[in-house]
């Protein structure tokens, strides 16, 4: 007998930092390259290619006594208040991030007790049956922490999930390396619910790449032999080869689940995509599009908050769906019926997509 049950988004949520960071934030930087040799560029030749290339122009930074489950259980409230929904009623929490809590001005990852745990205790939980967990994942973590609980939905498990990505990357940066100006700090959260309605999620697909390209992200120490902590480890990217893999490998998948779902592209109202990069995203919404022989429309289907918000792993795609569902995307809207793609790529190397419908 063919399962009629839907996992459907009731609820979405976001927090967004109040300190602002624009890139004249980086022009006293003492940057140096990989093999520890300072860059003799300016540093106003290196924001101003950095900002062609990624789009960025400011980031959001966490204030000094707020973390990383701090921010999830904003995003998190948001969600539950907007909606109206009974916190009580929740069967799983699951949170997507990838260093856990790190104090302000430390570079300590904290992940005992677990994120949802503390999530959880901030939002007052009584109910033992409320499953609270981690999920690690790189950015792609909260899209599959997203088909996890479509998994405990449809299997009879759970009705109701709420699914956070919440990081602080802005604490785990190198201060000498310009990959510093990418990342920023955020939050984002939705509620999938049980429904015997049409529609919800339709198909999804995930790959882990990590023979090859497991190294691509990693961790390690800063780029700068002077720096005061030899100890500390930061993120750490090669981000030609990222790159390459990302517009790669990305529109394959997602027509992959285009084809689970027996949908064509042409269906699709918007994609939203992880917010790394600005100009890799344009390359792999074009690749996609020629996959199917059309023209990509860009940024008509494509909204996009990193010029503003930067990238913030696996907080992007959730904020950017709370942001254009809630109207505070110009230009971008979505109505009951509308199909969207909801793709991410990033350290394992994992990416992922799922098709829904709302």
């Amino acid at each position: 007998m063919k399962n009629t049950t839907h996992s459907v988004i009731v609820a979405t949520g976001s927090y967004i930092p109040e300190v602002i960071i624009k890139n004249d934030h980086f022009l006293n930087h003492l940057f140096h390259d990989k093999d520890g040799t300072v860059i003799q560029k300016t540093n106003g030749e290196i924001i101003t290619k950095f900002k062609e290339i990624t789009g960025i122009e400011e980031r959001r930074y966490a204030s000094g006594d707020q973390n990383a489950s701090k921010l999830g259980y904003l995003a998190a409230t948001n969600a539950l208040e907007s909606s109206g929904i009974d916190r009580e009623s929740l069967d799983y929490i699951i949170v997507a991030h990838n260093f856990g809590d790190i104090a302000f001005e430390s570079n300590r990852i904290d992940t005992v007790p677990t994120l949802a745990s503390r999530i959880k205790q901030l939002l007052q939980i009584e109910n033992p049956d409320c499953v609270a967990y981690d999920l690690p994942f790189g950015c792609p973590g909260w899209i599959q922490a997203l088909i996890q609980a479509d998994y405990y939905i449809r299997s009879g498990d759970a009705q109701r999930c709420l699914v956070i990505g919440t990081e602080t990357l802005s604490r785990i940066v190198d201060p000498h390396d310009r990959d510093s100006l990418l990342y920023g700090d955020g939050s984002g959260a939705a509620i999938l619910q049980s429904s015997q309605s049409e529609g919800g999620i339709l198909a999804h697909k995930t790959r882990t790449y990590a023979i090859d390209h497991a190294m691509l992200l990693a961790m390690n120490h800063s780029y700068s032999s002077e720096y005061q902590n030899q100890d500390d480890l930061f993120i750490k990217m090669n981000g030609r080869k990222l790159y390459e893999f990302a517009i790669t490998n990305v529109p394959l998948l997602i027509k992959e689940a285009l084809d689970k779902a027996g949908l064509h592209l042409s269906e699709i109202n918007k994609v939203l995509i992880h917010q790394a990069n600005e100009k890799m995203d344009m390359v792999i919404l074009d690749r996609l599009f020629k996959l199917y022989d059309l023209q990509s429309p860009g940024k008509d289907i494509m909204p996009m908050s990193i010029s503003w918000l930067g990238n913030s792993s696996v907080a992007t795609v959730p904020t950017l769906l709370d942001l254009v569902m809630k109207g505070k995307m110009e230009d971008h809207t979505l109505k009951t019926g509308d199909k969207v793609v909801l793709a991410s790529v990033g350290a394992g190397m994992n990416i992922n997509a799922i098709i829904y419908q709302f």
